[in-house]
Protein backbone atom coordinates (compact mmCIF):
# COMPACT_ATOMS: atom_id res chain seq x y z
CA UNK A 1 0.00 0.00 0.00
CA UNK A 2 1.19 3.23 -1.09
CA UNK A 3 1.91 6.35 1.16
CA UNK A 4 -0.92 8.15 -0.33
CA UNK A 5 -3.38 5.07 -0.34
CA UNK A 6 -2.42 5.18 3.56
CA UNK A 7 -3.57 8.78 4.29
CA UNK A 8 -6.78 8.30 2.76
CA UNK A 9 -7.28 5.05 4.87
CA UNK A 10 -6.32 7.13 7.75
CA UNK A 11 -8.98 8.67 9.86
CA UNK A 12 -10.00 12.27 9.10
CA UNK A 13 -8.56 14.57 12.28
CA UNK A 14 -9.20 18.28 12.90
CA UNK A 15 -6.28 19.87 12.80
CA UNK A 16 -6.56 23.51 14.45
CA UNK A 17 -5.63 26.61 12.26
CA UNK A 18 -3.09 28.64 13.62
CA UNK A 19 -2.92 32.53 13.87
CA UNK A 20 -1.65 34.32 11.72
CA UNK A 21 1.84 35.68 12.95
CA UNK A 22 2.61 39.25 12.98
CA UNK A 23 5.10 40.89 11.47
CA UNK A 24 7.18 40.89 14.83
CA UNK A 25 7.11 37.51 15.30
CA UNK A 26 10.36 35.91 16.55
CA UNK A 27 11.78 39.48 15.99
CA UNK A 28 14.79 40.26 17.53
CA UNK A 29 16.00 43.62 19.22
CA UNK A 30 17.68 46.45 16.92
CA UNK A 31 19.94 48.75 19.00
CA UNK A 32 18.55 51.79 17.45
CA UNK A 33 14.95 50.77 17.27
CA UNK A 34 13.84 51.93 13.97
CA UNK A 35 11.88 54.67 12.61
CA UNK A 36 10.21 56.67 15.09
CA UNK A 37 6.65 58.79 13.93
CA UNK A 38 5.32 62.14 16.15
CA UNK A 39 1.93 61.65 16.39
CA UNK A 40 -0.88 63.62 17.96
CA UNK A 41 -2.25 63.60 20.86
CA UNK A 42 -5.44 63.78 19.88
CA UNK A 43 -5.26 60.88 18.38
CA UNK A 44 -4.42 58.86 21.51
CA UNK A 45 -6.88 60.31 23.74
CA UNK A 46 -9.50 61.23 21.44
CA UNK A 47 -12.74 59.38 22.02
CA UNK A 48 -13.58 60.13 18.54
CA UNK A 49 -11.34 57.64 16.59
CA UNK A 50 -11.18 54.11 16.48
CA UNK A 51 -8.55 52.27 17.64
CA UNK A 52 -7.22 51.24 14.33
CA UNK A 53 -7.08 54.89 13.37
CA UNK A 54 -3.75 55.27 15.51
CA UNK A 55 -1.95 51.74 13.72
CA UNK A 56 -3.23 53.30 10.03
CA UNK A 57 -1.94 56.92 10.84
CA UNK A 58 1.68 55.49 11.87
CA UNK A 59 1.62 53.59 8.70
CA UNK A 60 0.78 56.19 6.62
CA UNK A 61 2.91 58.80 7.91
CA UNK A 62 6.14 56.51 7.66
CA UNK A 63 5.33 55.99 4.39
CA UNK A 64 4.43 59.50 3.25
CA UNK A 65 7.79 60.34 4.08
CA UNK A 66 9.13 58.83 0.81
CA UNK A 67 9.73 61.48 -2.01
CA UNK A 68 6.70 60.00 -3.87
CA UNK A 69 4.48 60.19 -0.33
CA UNK A 70 1.95 57.26 0.58
CA UNK A 71 0.37 55.75 -2.54
CA UNK A 72 0.03 51.75 -0.95
CA UNK A 73 -3.44 50.81 -1.23
CA UNK A 74 -5.57 50.02 1.24
CA UNK A 75 -5.45 46.39 0.61
CA UNK A 76 -1.31 47.16 1.48
CA UNK A 77 -2.00 49.16 4.73
CA UNK A 78 -3.87 46.11 5.87
CA UNK A 79 -1.30 43.53 4.93
CA UNK A 80 1.34 45.59 6.59
CA UNK A 81 -0.73 45.93 10.14
CA UNK A 82 -2.03 42.75 9.93
CA UNK A 83 -6.16 43.95 10.10
CA UNK A 84 -8.79 43.22 7.47
CA UNK A 85 -9.47 45.86 4.80
CA UNK A 86 -12.74 46.41 6.27
CA UNK A 87 -11.06 47.43 9.91
CA UNK A 88 -8.13 49.80 7.96
CA UNK A 89 -11.02 51.62 6.10
CA UNK A 90 -13.05 52.74 9.06
CA UNK A 91 -10.02 53.79 10.45
CA UNK A 92 -9.07 55.78 7.42
CA UNK A 93 -12.30 57.03 7.40
CA UNK A 94 -12.11 58.69 10.87
CA UNK A 95 -8.81 60.09 9.87
CA UNK A 96 -9.62 61.50 6.14
CA UNK A 97 -13.40 63.09 7.57
CA UNK A 98 -13.22 66.38 9.64
CA UNK A 99 -13.03 65.80 13.28
CA UNK A 100 -16.54 66.27 15.03
CA UNK A 101 -14.99 68.16 17.99
CA UNK A 102 -12.05 70.09 16.05
CA UNK A 103 -13.25 69.78 12.63
CA UNK A 104 -9.52 68.77 11.86
CA UNK A 105 -9.07 66.39 9.02
CA UNK A 106 -5.33 64.19 9.91
CA UNK A 107 -5.02 62.67 6.51
CA UNK A 108 -5.51 64.42 3.25
CA UNK A 109 -6.44 61.48 0.12
CA UNK A 110 -5.60 63.00 -3.43
CA UNK A 111 -7.06 60.71 -5.95
CA UNK A 112 -5.25 59.78 -9.14
CA UNK A 113 -6.30 58.85 -12.32
CA UNK A 114 -4.30 57.89 -15.21
CA UNK A 115 -5.06 59.52 -19.05
CA UNK A 116 -6.63 56.16 -20.18
CA UNK A 117 -8.81 56.40 -17.32
CA UNK A 118 -7.79 53.49 -15.67
CA UNK A 119 -7.95 54.42 -11.73
CA UNK A 120 -4.52 54.49 -9.88
CA UNK A 121 -3.85 54.51 -6.21
CA UNK A 122 -4.51 57.35 -3.73
CA UNK A 123 -1.90 60.17 -2.47
CA UNK A 124 -2.17 60.53 1.11
CA UNK A 125 -0.24 62.76 3.11
CA UNK A 126 -0.51 63.47 7.19
CA UNK A 127 -1.63 66.68 8.76
CA UNK A 128 1.35 69.02 9.43
CA UNK A 129 1.39 69.40 13.38
CA UNK A 130 1.66 72.74 15.28
CA UNK A 131 4.33 73.13 17.49
CA UNK A 132 2.44 74.45 20.44
CA UNK A 133 0.40 70.72 19.98
CA UNK A 134 0.75 68.02 22.74
CA UNK A 135 2.22 64.72 20.65
CA UNK A 136 4.04 61.29 21.52
CA UNK A 137 6.94 59.57 19.67
CA UNK A 138 5.77 56.00 18.74
CA UNK A 139 7.77 53.03 16.64
CA UNK A 140 6.03 52.03 13.42
CA UNK A 141 7.50 48.60 14.46
CA UNK A 142 4.71 48.62 16.96
CA UNK A 143 1.99 49.25 14.98
CA UNK A 144 2.89 46.42 13.06
CA UNK A 145 3.59 44.64 15.89
CA UNK A 146 0.62 45.30 18.14
CA UNK A 147 -2.85 45.01 18.46
CA UNK A 148 -5.12 48.70 18.03
CA UNK A 149 -5.24 48.34 21.05
CA UNK A 150 -2.82 47.49 22.50
CA UNK A 151 -1.00 49.99 20.19
CA UNK A 152 -3.23 53.41 21.78
CA UNK A 153 -2.60 51.49 25.53
CA UNK A 154 1.33 51.79 24.84
CA UNK A 155 0.84 55.45 23.60
CA UNK A 156 -0.75 56.64 26.32
CA UNK A 157 1.96 54.73 28.33
CA UNK A 158 4.95 56.95 26.40
CA UNK A 159 3.01 60.02 26.54
CA UNK A 160 2.93 59.51 30.36
CA UNK A 161 6.48 58.25 30.56
CA UNK A 162 7.93 61.10 29.02
CA UNK A 163 6.01 63.80 30.87
CA UNK A 164 7.20 61.95 33.88
CA UNK A 165 3.29 61.42 35.06
CA UNK A 166 2.56 58.83 37.98
CA UNK A 167 -0.32 56.59 36.21
CA UNK A 168 -2.64 53.64 38.21
CA UNK A 169 -4.46 51.36 36.23
CA UNK A 170 -7.92 53.12 36.71
CA UNK A 171 -5.96 55.95 35.36
CA UNK A 172 -5.33 53.53 31.91
CA UNK A 173 -8.60 52.42 31.81
CA UNK A 174 -10.49 55.70 31.89
CA UNK A 175 -8.58 56.80 28.67
CA UNK A 176 -9.52 53.55 27.08
CA UNK A 177 -12.82 53.27 25.36
CA UNK A 178 -16.03 50.49 23.75
CA UNK A 179 -15.90 51.71 20.12
CA UNK A 180 -19.20 48.88 18.88
CA UNK A 181 -22.11 47.23 20.83
CA UNK A 182 -24.15 48.50 23.29
CA UNK A 183 -20.92 50.18 25.41
CA UNK A 184 -19.89 52.44 22.84
CA UNK A 185 -18.78 55.20 23.92
CA UNK A 186 -17.89 53.84 27.69
CA UNK A 187 -14.58 53.44 29.29
CA UNK A 188 -12.86 50.25 29.32
CA UNK A 189 -12.52 50.21 33.59
CA UNK A 190 -9.96 49.11 35.72
CA UNK A 191 -10.51 44.97 35.11
CA UNK A 192 -10.19 45.40 31.37
CA UNK A 193 -7.02 47.63 31.60
CA UNK A 194 -4.93 45.77 33.91
CA UNK A 195 -6.03 42.34 31.38
CA UNK A 196 -4.02 44.73 28.48
CA UNK A 197 -1.27 45.85 30.51
CA UNK A 198 -0.26 42.34 31.23
CA UNK A 199 -0.87 41.39 27.86
CA UNK A 200 0.96 44.23 26.22
CA UNK A 201 3.93 43.21 29.24
CA UNK A 202 3.96 39.82 27.63
CA UNK A 203 4.78 40.87 23.85
CA UNK A 204 8.09 42.70 25.16
CA UNK A 205 7.28 46.50 24.41
CA UNK A 206 7.07 47.44 27.82
CA UNK A 207 7.93 46.20 31.41
CA UNK A 208 5.85 46.83 34.60
CA UNK A 209 7.75 47.06 37.68
CA UNK A 210 5.38 46.63 40.01
CA UNK A 211 4.43 49.12 43.46
CA UNK A 212 7.73 50.54 42.56
CA UNK A 213 5.61 54.15 41.56
CA UNK A 214 4.62 57.01 43.17
CA UNK A 215 2.72 55.91 46.25
CA UNK A 216 3.18 52.24 45.90
CA UNK A 217 1.59 52.63 41.93
CA UNK A 218 2.98 50.18 38.96
CA UNK A 219 5.89 51.91 37.10
CA UNK A 220 5.55 51.76 33.39
CA UNK A 221 8.82 51.44 31.47
CA UNK A 222 8.65 51.83 27.39
CA UNK A 223 10.52 50.16 24.94
CA UNK A 224 11.68 51.52 21.57
CA UNK A 225 11.68 47.19 20.41
CA UNK A 226 10.88 44.31 22.13
CA UNK A 227 13.34 43.30 24.79
CA UNK A 228 12.44 39.53 24.16
CA UNK A 229 11.12 37.82 20.97
CA UNK A 230 7.10 37.37 20.67
CA UNK A 231 6.21 33.60 22.08
CA UNK A 232 4.58 31.59 19.56
CA UNK A 233 0.97 30.81 20.65
CA UNK A 234 0.52 26.94 21.05
CA UNK A 235 -2.50 25.80 18.03
CA UNK A 236 -5.37 25.66 20.85
CA UNK A 237 -8.59 26.73 21.67
CA UNK A 238 -8.05 30.57 22.06
CA UNK A 239 -8.43 31.91 25.65
CA UNK A 240 -11.41 34.00 26.49
CA UNK A 241 -11.56 36.92 28.84
CA UNK A 242 -15.53 37.43 29.28
CA UNK A 243 -15.97 34.33 31.90
CA UNK A 244 -16.69 35.18 35.36
CA UNK A 245 -12.64 35.26 36.22
CA UNK A 246 -10.85 37.23 34.20
CA UNK A 247 -7.17 35.43 33.97
CA UNK A 248 -6.73 31.62 34.36
CA UNK A 249 -5.75 31.50 37.84
CA UNK A 250 -8.10 34.04 39.30
CA UNK A 251 -11.06 31.56 39.67
CA UNK A 252 -14.84 32.36 40.22
CA UNK A 253 -15.59 35.31 41.59
CA UNK A 254 -18.96 33.83 43.72
CA UNK A 255 -18.20 34.32 47.45
CA UNK A 256 -20.11 31.18 48.70
CA UNK A 257 -20.46 27.90 47.35
CA UNK A 258 -21.58 24.86 48.57
CA UNK A 259 -17.94 22.42 49.30
CA UNK A 260 -20.20 19.47 49.19
CA UNK A 261 -20.88 18.75 45.82
CA UNK A 262 -19.74 15.18 45.68
CA UNK A 263 -22.70 13.99 47.80
CA UNK A 264 -24.87 11.17 46.85
CA UNK A 265 -28.25 12.33 45.02
CA UNK A 266 -31.13 9.87 45.65
CA UNK A 267 -34.28 10.78 43.44
CA UNK A 268 -37.40 9.15 44.78
CA UNK A 269 -39.68 10.30 41.44
CA UNK A 270 -41.02 13.06 40.81
CA UNK A 271 -42.83 13.37 43.85
CA UNK A 272 -40.11 12.72 46.11
CA UNK A 273 -38.61 15.93 44.52
CA UNK A 274 -41.66 18.50 44.67
CA UNK A 275 -41.62 17.30 48.32
CA UNK A 276 -38.51 17.65 49.34
CA UNK A 277 -38.18 21.01 47.38
CA UNK A 278 -41.00 22.10 49.31
CA UNK A 279 -39.60 20.79 52.39
CA UNK A 280 -36.31 22.65 51.76
CA UNK A 281 -38.19 26.35 50.74
CA UNK A 282 -40.33 25.86 54.36
CA UNK A 283 -36.67 25.27 56.41
CA UNK A 284 -35.13 28.95 54.50
CA UNK A 285 -38.40 30.74 55.09
CA UNK A 286 -38.01 29.44 58.65
CA UNK A 287 -34.41 30.28 59.14
CA UNK A 288 -35.03 33.75 57.47
CA UNK A 289 -37.56 34.41 59.90
CA UNK A 290 -35.80 33.18 63.22
CA UNK A 291 -32.67 35.62 62.12
CA UNK A 292 -35.07 38.27 61.65
CA UNK A 293 -36.37 37.71 64.85
CA UNK A 294 -33.43 37.26 66.41
CA UNK A 295 -32.29 41.08 65.20
CA UNK A 296 -35.38 42.40 66.30
CA UNK A 297 -36.76 43.37 62.75
CA UNK A 298 -39.43 42.77 60.50
CA UNK A 299 -39.70 40.14 57.82
CA UNK A 300 -39.12 43.07 55.18
CA UNK A 301 -36.00 44.14 56.52
CA UNK A 302 -32.94 44.40 54.35
CA UNK A 303 -30.91 41.40 55.29
CA UNK A 304 -28.06 41.71 52.89
CA UNK A 305 -24.07 42.31 53.74
CA UNK A 306 -23.77 45.29 56.13
CA UNK A 307 -22.66 49.02 54.28
CA UNK A 308 -19.39 49.71 53.79
CA UNK A 309 -18.18 53.51 51.97
CA UNK A 310 -14.60 54.63 51.61
CA UNK A 311 -14.22 57.92 53.30
CA UNK A 312 -14.08 59.38 50.00
CA UNK A 313 -17.82 58.89 48.93
CA UNK A 314 -18.83 60.08 52.74
CA UNK A 315 -16.51 63.09 51.84
CA UNK A 316 -18.82 63.68 48.45
CA UNK A 317 -21.89 63.23 50.53
CA UNK A 318 -21.18 65.63 53.19
CA UNK A 319 -23.78 68.16 51.54
CA UNK A 320 -26.90 65.78 52.32
CA UNK A 321 -25.46 64.08 55.51
CA UNK A 322 -28.21 64.89 57.49
CA UNK A 323 -30.87 62.81 55.19
CA UNK A 324 -28.66 59.92 54.51
CA UNK A 325 -30.54 58.09 58.04
CA UNK A 326 -33.65 57.92 55.78
CA UNK A 327 -32.34 56.10 52.84
CA UNK A 328 -32.18 52.77 52.70
CA UNK A 329 -28.70 50.91 53.17
CA UNK A 330 -29.02 49.36 49.33
CA UNK A 331 -30.04 52.66 47.35
CA UNK A 332 -27.12 54.24 49.31
CA UNK A 333 -24.93 51.36 48.14
CA UNK A 334 -25.95 51.85 44.73
CA UNK A 335 -25.14 55.58 45.31
CA UNK A 336 -21.61 54.46 46.48
CA UNK A 337 -21.28 52.76 43.78
CA UNK A 338 -22.03 55.45 41.43
CA UNK A 339 -19.76 57.72 43.25
CA UNK A 340 -16.77 55.29 43.00
CA UNK A 341 -17.39 54.36 39.47
CA UNK A 342 -17.32 58.95 38.75
CA UNK A 343 -13.99 59.16 41.09
CA UNK A 344 -12.52 55.73 38.68
CA UNK A 345 -13.23 58.16 36.16
CA UNK A 346 -11.13 61.13 36.80
CA UNK A 347 -14.03 63.11 38.21
CA UNK A 348 -12.21 65.09 41.43
CA UNK A 349 -14.51 64.78 44.93
CA UNK A 350 -14.31 69.01 45.09
CA UNK A 351 -16.00 68.96 41.67
CA UNK A 352 -18.04 65.91 42.63
CA UNK A 353 -19.11 67.61 46.17
CA UNK A 354 -19.55 71.28 44.37
CA UNK A 355 -22.30 69.78 42.09
CA UNK A 356 -23.89 68.05 44.78
CA UNK A 357 -23.60 71.05 46.59
CA UNK A 358 -25.18 73.32 43.85
CA UNK A 359 -28.13 70.96 43.08
CA UNK A 360 -28.98 70.50 46.32
CA UNK A 361 -28.72 74.17 47.11
CA UNK A 362 -31.13 75.04 44.20
CA UNK A 363 -33.93 72.56 44.53
CA UNK A 364 -37.18 71.79 47.38
CA UNK A 365 -38.28 68.85 45.85
CA UNK A 366 -36.05 65.94 47.06
CA UNK A 367 -36.78 67.54 50.99
CA UNK A 368 -40.42 66.05 50.35
CA UNK A 369 -39.63 62.85 48.75
CA UNK A 370 -37.31 59.84 48.07
CA UNK A 371 -33.97 61.69 48.48
CA UNK A 372 -32.32 58.64 47.65
CA UNK A 373 -33.69 58.24 44.13
CA UNK A 374 -32.92 62.29 43.39
CA UNK A 375 -29.50 61.36 44.44
CA UNK A 376 -29.09 58.64 41.66
CA UNK A 377 -31.30 60.55 38.92
CA UNK A 378 -30.45 63.97 39.40
CA UNK A 379 -27.92 65.08 42.16
CA UNK A 380 -25.07 63.06 40.96
CA UNK A 381 -25.48 62.86 36.85
CA UNK A 382 -23.17 65.24 35.13
CA UNK A 383 -24.76 67.55 32.95
CA UNK A 384 -22.99 69.33 30.03
CA UNK A 385 -21.81 68.25 26.65
CA UNK A 386 -19.07 65.63 24.98
CA UNK A 387 -16.60 67.12 27.22
CA UNK A 388 -15.00 65.82 29.96
CA UNK A 389 -14.10 69.36 31.29
CA UNK A 390 -18.51 70.69 31.01
CA UNK A 391 -19.77 70.78 33.70
CA UNK A 392 -23.67 71.99 33.55
CA UNK A 393 -22.68 74.30 30.39
CA UNK A 394 -19.69 75.66 32.05
CA UNK A 395 -15.91 74.97 32.41
CA UNK A 396 -15.14 73.46 35.71
CA UNK A 397 -11.49 74.99 35.62
CA UNK A 398 -12.66 78.47 34.77
CA UNK A 399 -16.03 78.90 35.38
CA UNK A 400 -16.29 80.55 32.13
CA UNK A 401 -19.25 79.25 29.31
CA UNK A 402 -18.31 75.89 27.55
CA UNK A 403 -17.48 76.59 24.32
CA UNK A 404 -18.88 73.27 22.47
CA UNK A 405 -22.38 74.28 24.02
CA UNK A 406 -22.05 77.66 23.13
CA UNK A 407 -21.70 76.49 19.44
CA UNK A 408 -24.41 74.17 19.71
CA UNK A 409 -26.84 76.89 20.85
CA UNK A 410 -25.60 79.14 18.48
CA UNK A 411 -26.13 76.36 15.38
CA UNK A 412 -29.34 75.79 16.98
CA UNK A 413 -30.53 79.27 16.93
CA UNK A 414 -29.00 79.53 13.70
CA UNK A 415 -31.49 76.70 12.54
CA UNK A 416 -34.59 78.66 13.92
CA UNK A 417 -33.71 81.36 12.18
CA UNK A 418 -36.07 81.05 9.31
CA UNK A 419 -38.51 80.15 10.97
CA UNK A 420 -38.84 83.07 13.47
CA UNK A 421 -38.31 85.48 10.65
CA UNK A 422 -41.56 85.05 8.89
CA UNK A 423 -43.80 87.23 10.22
CA UNK A 424 -46.40 85.84 12.32
CA UNK A 425 -49.96 86.57 11.13
CA UNK A 426 -51.76 89.45 12.43
CA UNK A 427 -54.67 89.22 14.88
CA UNK A 428 -58.15 90.04 13.99
CA UNK A 429 -59.38 93.35 14.27
CA UNK A 430 -61.40 93.69 17.95
CA UNK A 431 -64.77 94.56 17.60
CA UNK A 432 -64.95 96.62 20.38
CA UNK A 433 -61.61 98.27 22.67
CA UNK A 434 -60.42 95.88 25.16
CA UNK A 435 -61.49 96.89 28.78
CA UNK A 436 -58.69 95.38 30.60
CA UNK A 437 -56.40 97.95 32.41
CA UNK A 438 -53.19 96.43 31.48
CA UNK A 439 -51.01 98.49 28.93
CA UNK A 440 -50.98 97.21 25.15
CA UNK A 441 -49.42 96.06 23.62
CA UNK A 442 -47.59 94.77 26.91
CA UNK A 443 -44.31 96.18 27.92
CA UNK A 444 -40.90 93.84 26.88
CA UNK A 445 -39.52 91.17 29.20
CA UNK A 446 -36.74 92.21 31.24
CA UNK A 447 -33.36 91.44 29.79
CA UNK A 448 -31.92 91.03 33.21
CA UNK A 449 -28.51 92.05 34.41
CA UNK A 450 -25.68 92.77 32.34
CA UNK A 451 -22.34 90.96 32.78
CA UNK A 452 -19.49 92.48 32.58
CA UNK A 453 -16.67 91.33 29.96
CA UNK A 454 -14.02 88.39 30.90
CA UNK A 455 -11.44 91.16 31.69
CA UNK A 456 -13.66 93.08 34.05
CA UNK A 457 -14.46 89.58 35.66
CA UNK A 458 -11.30 88.90 36.66
CA UNK A 459 -10.17 91.93 38.19
CA UNK A 460 -13.98 92.02 39.87
CA UNK A 461 -13.02 88.22 41.65
CA UNK A 462 -9.38 89.42 42.74
CA UNK A 463 -11.30 92.34 44.94
CA UNK A 464 -14.48 90.33 45.93
CA UNK A 465 -14.91 89.99 49.25
CA UNK A 466 -17.70 88.21 51.30
CA UNK A 467 -19.95 91.19 51.98
CA UNK A 468 -19.92 91.52 47.73
CA UNK A 469 -20.44 87.58 46.85
CA UNK A 470 -23.53 87.65 49.48
CA UNK A 471 -25.10 90.90 48.07
CA UNK A 472 -24.63 89.64 44.88
CA UNK A 473 -26.23 86.39 45.74
CA UNK A 474 -29.07 88.57 47.34
CA UNK A 475 -29.64 90.33 44.28
CA UNK A 476 -29.51 88.47 41.46
CA UNK A 477 -29.33 84.72 42.63
CA UNK A 478 -27.24 81.89 42.53
CA UNK A 479 -26.81 81.42 38.24
CA UNK A 480 -25.73 85.10 38.21
CA UNK A 481 -23.39 85.29 41.12
CA UNK A 482 -21.43 82.08 39.49
CA UNK A 483 -20.60 83.75 36.66
CA UNK A 484 -19.79 86.72 37.94
CA UNK A 485 -17.40 85.79 41.27
CA UNK A 486 -17.15 82.10 39.85
CA UNK A 487 -17.92 78.67 41.83
CA UNK A 488 -15.15 78.52 44.38
CA UNK A 489 -16.11 82.15 45.87
CA UNK A 490 -20.35 81.41 45.55
CA UNK A 491 -20.60 77.89 47.12
CA UNK A 492 -19.24 78.88 50.34
CA UNK A 493 -22.41 81.10 50.65
CA UNK A 494 -24.46 79.15 49.34
CA UNK A 495 -23.52 76.22 51.84
CA UNK A 496 -24.24 78.57 54.86
CA UNK A 497 -27.05 80.05 53.29
CA UNK A 498 -28.51 77.03 53.30
CA UNK A 499 -27.28 75.88 56.83
CA UNK A 500 -28.94 79.06 58.30
CA UNK A 501 -32.18 77.92 56.67
CA UNK A 502 -32.27 74.86 58.30
CA UNK A 503 -30.90 76.34 61.89
CA UNK A 504 -34.03 78.72 61.73
CA UNK A 505 -36.29 76.53 60.50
Amino acid sequence: MTAAVAYAAAPAAAVPCPETPRASTGARPRTGGGLRVRVPLRLVVGAQYRDAALSVYIKIAALAMRPEGCTAKVSVLAEYLGLSKSVVERGLKDLSHPDEVDGLVEVVTTRRTLRGGRGQSAHRVVRKATEAEHFVWVPVRAADALSPRLLRLYALIAYAEARNVPLAVGDLGGMLYHHTGTKAGQHLGDRQAARLIEELGSTGWITVHARQGLQGRHAYETHRHPIHPAAQAPAAAPVIHDGSGAVSAGGSLASREDQRTDRPVKRAGVGGSIRRRRDAGSSARGHSEKRSNSSGGSGGTYRGPGLQLSPRVWQVLEPVRPELPSISPYVLRRIGQEIGRQLSAGVGMERLTARLTARWASTEAPRRGDVGRWLLGAGLVRRGCRLDSCESGTTWSTGERCHLCANIAAEEARAQQPAAAAPPPEPPAPSRPPTTWLPWPPPPPDPGPQLPGADEREQLRAAATPEAVRQALAEHGAPTAIRLYGRALVLPHLTKHHDEGTTAS
